[in-house]
C-alpha cells in the first residue's frame, strides 16, 4: 500500500514533468497558467488510492487520474467565467488574467486534452472507463446548467439543490474513486459501492465548500469570502436562511440580496449576520455530518481489510474538515 504522501509525489512528478507548451502559446499559455495553479490534485489521488485499495497497479491509472484533474480544471475554468469569479487559488483567473475568449478556447482545448488522458487505459477496460467518464462530463454539465438555472428561478428548493451539486460535484468524486476500481478489476458489487461513498462524500464536500464561502477565511479558502453571497448563489446556506427567517430578518435577507446599490461588503456582512443567527452555519455544519455518516455506513460494507480503507479513510475526513 501506498502512502498518502507518496502517491501525492507521484502526481506531482507527473505534472511537473507534463507538456503544456504547445503552438500557439495564446492558446496554451493559459491552460500552463490554470495547470500550474495546482489546487489539491483531489479527483486524481481518489483514483490512486481506489486502485491501490482493491489491489491494482496504479501505473496503470495514473494517466487517466491526471485526464479527471485536467477536466476538473476545464469546469473550473468556465465556471469562473459563468460566475465572474475574480480569484481562483488565490490569484487571478484566466478570463480576468486573459480575456473571456482566450478562457472559452483554452479550456475547450483542456477537454480535449483530458479525454486524450482518460483513455490511456488497458484497451479491454476502455468500454467502461469511457462509459464512466462521458456519464460523469455529461452530468457536470447538467449540474452547471442547473446551477445557472437556478440564478433566475424564485421556487428552488433545498431538494434541487442537492440534485444539482450531486450532478456538479459529486459524480467527478464517484467518477474518480470508481475509475481506480475499474481499472484495479474490481468486482461490479465492490465498484459501485465505491461510487456510492465518493458520491455522499462529494455532497459533503461541496457542502463545505459552500460554507467556507460565507464563514471561512480568505488567505486560507484562496477564493473571495461571500462572493455566493454577492452573486445571489442558490446555496444550501441561502435556501435554508429564506426557509427559516421571518419578520426583521426576512426582511433584511430579502432587501440585501436584492438591492445592488447597497456596498457588496455591508451586504456580505449583514447577510452572514443574519445567517449566524438563524444557525445556518450549524445547520450546514449538521448536513455535511449527515453525507460524510452516510459514505462511512457504505464503505463499512466493502469487503476488504480495514487497512486497506484507512488511506482513502484519513483524506475523506480531511476533505470535510478543510478550510480550503
Amino acid at each position: 500500500m501506498y502512502t498518502k504522501k507518496e502517491l501525492q509525489d507521484i502526481i506531482a512528478s507527473a505534472f511537473q514533468t507534463a507538456n503544456f507548451h504547445f503552438d500557439p502559446s495564446s492558446l496554451y499559455d493559459p491552460i500552463k497558467y490554470m495547470m500550474d495553479l495546482g489546487g489539491k490534485r483531489l479527483r486524481p489521488l481518489l483514483t490512486l488510492m481506489s486502485c491501490d485499495m482493491f489491489g491494482g497497479k496504479i501505473t496503470e491509472a495514473l494517466a487517466p487520474a491526471m485526464g479527471l484533474e485536467l477536466f476538473h480544471n476545464f469546469t473550473l475554468l468556465h465556471d469562473d467565467i459563468m460566475d465572474q469569479a475574480p480569484l481562483r487559488r488565490g490569484r487571478e483567473t484566466v478570463f480576468k488574467k486573459w480575456n473571456t475568449n482566450s478562457a472559452i478556447l483554452s479550456g475547450d482545448t483542456l477537454f480535449v486534452m483530458a479525454y486524450e488522458l482518460v483513455t490511456k487505459t488497458t484497451p479491454s477496460l476502455l468500454p467502461q472507463v469511457l462509459d464512466l467518464f462521458n456519464d460523469t462530463a455529461r452530468k457536470v454539465c447538467e449540474g452547471q446548467q442547473y446551477d445557472m438555472d437556478y440564478e433566475f428561478r424564485g421556487d428552488v428548493s433545498i431538494t434541487d439543490y442537492i440534485l444539482m451539486i450531486r450532478l456538479k460535484t459529486a459524480v467527478l468524486i464517484s467518477c474518480s474513486l470508481k475509475l481506480g476500481a475499474i481499472i484495479a478489476q474490481a468486482s461490479d458489487k465492490e465498484a459501485n459501492l465505491i461510487y456510492a461513498f465518493g458520491e455522499n462524500l462529494g455532497l459533503a464536500f461541496q457542502l463545505q465548500d459552500d460554507y467556507l464561502d460565507v464563514f471561512g477565511e480568505e488567505d486560507k479558502f484562496g477564493k473571495e469570502i461571500g462572493n455566493d453571497i454577492v452573486t445571489n448563489k442558490k446555496t444550501y446556506l441561502y435556501l435554508k436562511a429564506f426557509e427559516l427567517a421571518g419578520g426583521r430578518s426576512l426582511e433584511f435577507l430579502t432587501t440585501h440580496f436584492r438591492e445592488k446599490t447597497i456596498p457588496v461588503k455591508e451586504r456580505v456582512r449583514t447577510i452572514t449576520e443574519i445567517y449566524r443567527e438563524l444557525k445556518v452555519d450549524v445547520l450546514t455544519r449538521s448536513l455535511i455530518g449527515e453525507y460524510f455518516s452516510k459514505a462511512m455506513e457504505i464503505i463499512d460494507q466493502i469487503n476488504i481489510l480495514p487497512e486497506r480503507k484507512q488511506i482513502l479513510l484519513e483524506i475523506a475526513g480531511q476533505m470535510v474538515n478543510r478550510e480550503s
